[in-house]
């Protein structure tokens, strides 16, 4: 039987393997760059949907932290959080732009018939102009690179506060 007073051990936290921005500097801010110039012109919202679900895909805990956060912050739904790693029974929860972009995110994420599906593509293409479609797969593109750098160093989730990073 638990009492109130009997704490929760959790696992113990593990340190990331390498701080690779302070040994590649260069790199970090090419990269923090990249992002700044690919988020422009993109819905705020839809932007952090993207990131999560490529962040859920290559099991980033790192970037799922911080996404979540900054997503909650800028106004978005727990609900909607929550249901994106089953968005397809879930598709209520979105709009059919999200959905697209959704599906995009995921077709340029998981590569695994070496191609983006003309399907897939042309749904995105209808909901969003070129421009946007540019630096939506830009978004994808870099979230995607992100997601494994925090993935190969171990980068440890829990710490980030929202907007820490833009």
């Amino acid at each position: 039987m638990s009492t109130a007073q009997e704490t929760v051990e959790y696992a113990a936290e593990e340190a990331p393997r390498l701080g690779w921005a302070e040994h590649a500097p260069e790199v970090y801010k090419a990269m923090i760059r990249l992002d700044s110039a690919a988020r422009q012109g993109l819905d705020p919202t839809l932007y952090e949907l993207v990131k999560i679900r490529a962040s859920q895909l290559n099991h980033c805990a790192f970037c799922l932290d911080m996404h979540t956060k900054d997503a909650l912050a800028a106004g978005e739904s727990v609900e909607r959080i929550v249901q994106l790693s089953a968005w397809q029974e879930s598709r209520h929860f979105y709009t059919e732009k999200e959905l697209a972009a959704i599906e995009l995110t995921e077709a340029v994420t998981v590569l695994t018939d070496g191609f983006v599906p003309d399907d897939v593509y042309d749904r995105a293409a209808k909901h969003f102009e070129e421009e946007e479609l540019a630096r939506l797969v830009a978004a994808i593109t870099v979230i995607n690179a992100w997601n494994r750098f925090g993935v190969t160093f171990r980068m440890t989730p829990g710490h980030y506060q929202p907007g820490q990073h833009k």
